[in-house]
């Protein structure tokens, strides 16, 4: 059985559009960035939001995706494609569209290997993209 909160069975992974895998990526990335925050010591909850919206921002989730890029296998390298290449019905109006989409397969690559339940393989890849 997959390592997961919830050990709910799911349909074949490679049947989920991108943007549902993101969708669920982003809850992933955004939980271990807040871990991250937390247990590198106390703070205010107003800097504690702050330095979780600048690592889980656009920005810094395209430049993580960049830096994982040469890490990943062809599975996982497919999935970061098929996120990159969705279309989600908006971008936000500050965002280059580029670096959004970039973004979406990195939170499609998390959401992913979450359901498939390779919770070690997502500390890896989390690890590597902070660096």
């Amino acid at each position: 059985m997959p390592e997961r909160l919830l050990n709910i069975p799911v349909a074949d992974l490679k049947t989920y559009s991108p943007l549902a895998l993101a969708f669920i990526g982003d809850g992933v990335y955004g939980l271990l960035v807040r871990e991250k925050l937390v247990c590198a010591g106390n703070c205010p909850n107003r800097r504690l939001h702050a330095l979780s919206v600048e690592q889980v921002r656009c920005e810094a989730q395209a430049a993580a995706a960049d830096r994982l890029e040469s890490l990943l296998t062809e599975e996982e390298l497919d999935q970061l494609r098929r996120g990159r290449n969705a279309h989600p019905g908006h971008v936000p109006k500050n965002a280059d569209p580029a670096v959004y989409h970039r973004a979406t397969g990195l939170e499609t690559l998390f959401g992913y290997l979450y359901l498939k339940g390779e919770i070690d393989r997502i500390r890896t890849l989390f690890a590597a993209a902070g660096e």
